[in-house]
């Protein structure tokens, strides 16, 4: 589509660029950028790619944490009319609501600082990490699996994994997707997340013991709980070999069907796009398929929060009412959700893919847990383990220009295999103590992999958000100790 792989922008105002529509492409291209966009960034390309999907509402949007991915740019967010337009996996991606819960306690992160290391070495224990990690809790039976896939958070709230009763309220969605069709999960899925509740993997998943360290709107702090020099825990994790064998055996599924859905569908310009009419049989599978993958990883991130609780509790010897955790808000950033937004001056039903995204709801809006209503859906983007994170508020601006979408993190800088040919001959985990933060990870690839350098400054990411709009600051947390796989 673009000869040379160089794709043209032009800025549209601030950070906000276009790249405008030609060819198959059926809407221009936006992207958020720190800084302009590189013309032969592959990221770019597929941005343009995803502007031919059919159905696809406005534009093609990317967030400032870009880069490149499976078909979708990570950071890519495509909305598309419903029921006609098509559902892509790619747009969703392979870890099937990846996302990340902010976890507050009543403790001072100072009094809690000596007793870093001792804390991380507790989560390390009570919580299995890694490639593969399993057995957190009893192997799951096939009906017990069927409850998770269709309730979510809420089947492990009330089975006491929790850190308080709301939990679940307290969840993009309420914790589940009604949607959820656990029978169109193979037994080949079943099979690989019976064994995986309450399990982090690996990768860029983490568990932090975090300090806020600024807050930034008073009063939106204080709707979510939040305070300077609180302690608080991070958990970002996902949907497991589960959600993997869900969009793996999809694509491959449709890989080979595209040509019957019609010439908008054969005529796509990355076979990385496989997707099917929503209302087709092959896309209700599927979307049934990923709700209920998406349900696992709710219940996937609850069963932690209740294994991290435990763990704070033993050790610093406290009781429930001394620690007083709660859980402020859960978002999920690789999902595609039916949701209304207004399109043209009316409001529509559309589904919205948000790969490496955020839901970013803003003041007033009914989907947005009452307790943040008037202040806006909580937006948590983590950055890398060795600088800070963020939480910000959702805005009536991200409603009307993303669908109701922010950022999703740092974004990677670096290739896996890049960053570890720089961080040989060095300690990442000696520079991390050296720093103030305790690490324990499975693997010390995994520290040299996910070094603060393989990843953009978040705070750059979050200017760009907040210059545009789209998301409002509330606090930056810094890391006092980290668990990786």
């Amino acid at each position: 589509m673009h000869p040379g792989g160089s794709v043209k922008t032009r800025r549209i105002e601030g950070d906000l660029w276009e790249i405008p529509r030609e060819g198959p492409m059926h809407v221009p291209g936006r992207v958020y950028s720190v800084g302009p966009p590189a013309p032969d960034d592959p990221a770019l390309q597929q941005v343009a790619n995803v502007a031919c999907l059919p159905g696809i509402l406005r534009f093609s949007l990317a967030m400032p944490d870009i880069h490149w991915g499976y078909g979708f740019p990570i950071g890519g967010v495509a909305a598309v009319e419903a029921p006609d337009g098509a559902v892509s996996p790619g747009g969703v991606g392979y870890d099937i609501n990846c996302g990340v819960r902010v976890v507050a306690t009543r403790l001072p992160a100072a009094e809690v600082r000596p007793q870093a290391h001792a804390v991380a070495a507790q989560l390390f224990r009570d919580i299995p990490t890694g490639v593969g990690a399993s057995r957190a809790i009893p192997r799951l039976d096939d009906r017990e699996l069927g409850e998770v896939l269709r309730d979510g958070a809420r089947w492990a709230v009330r089975r006491g994994w929790r850190a308080g009763a709301d939990d679940a309220e307290r969840c993009e969605e309420g914790g589940r997707l009604a949607g959820a069709d656990p029978d169109a999960v193979s037994a080949r899925a079943r099979e690989r997340g019976a064994d995986q509740l309450g399990t982090l993997g690996s990768g860029n998943h983490f568990l932090e013991v975090d300090e806020v360290a600024e807050v930034f709107d008073e009063a939106a702090a204080d709707a979510f709980g939040l305070f300077a020099g609180q302690l608080v825990l991070q958990i970002h994790s996902g949907s497991r070999g589960l959600g993997y064998q869900v969009c793996d055996e999809a694509l491959a599924g449709l890989a080979t069907r595209m040509g019957r859905f019609g010439p908008d569908y054969a005529a796509l310009p990355d076979p990385q796009l496989a997707c099917a009419p929503i209302g087709s049989p092959e896309g209700r599978a599927y979307l049934g398929a990923m709700q209920a993958a998406a349900n696992f990883a709710w219940a996937n991130r609850q069963v932690m929060t209740g294994l991290a609780v435990r763990a704070l509790l033993h050790a610093l010897r406290l009781s429930e009412r001394e620690l007083g955790a709660r859980l402020v808000y859960d978002v999920c950033h690789n999902v595609a959700k039916l949701e209304e937004h207004e399109v043209e001056g009316r409001l529509r039903p559309v589904l919205v893919h948000r790969k490496g995204a955020t839901r970013a709801f803003g003041p007033g809006d009914p989907r947005v847990p009452a307790p943040y209503r008037a202040v806006g859906q909580p937006v948590l983007i983590p950055g890398d383990m060795g600088r800070y994170s963020y939480v910000l508020a959702g805005t009536a601006r991200a409603m009307a220009d993303t669908f109701g979408s922010s950022c999703h993190g740092a974004g990677r800088l670096l290739s896996r295999h890049e960053a570890m040919r720089r961080a040989r001959g060095r300690s990442i985990g000696r520079e991390l103590a050296a720093r103030g933060i305790e690490v324990i990870s499975r693997g010390r690839k995994t520290l040299a992999e996910e070094m603060s350098e393989a990843y953009k400054d978040v705070a750059d990411v979050v200017r760009v958000v907040a210059g545009a709009g789209l998301s409002r600051l509330v606090a930056r947390l810094v890391p006092m100790a980290v668990v990786k796989g």
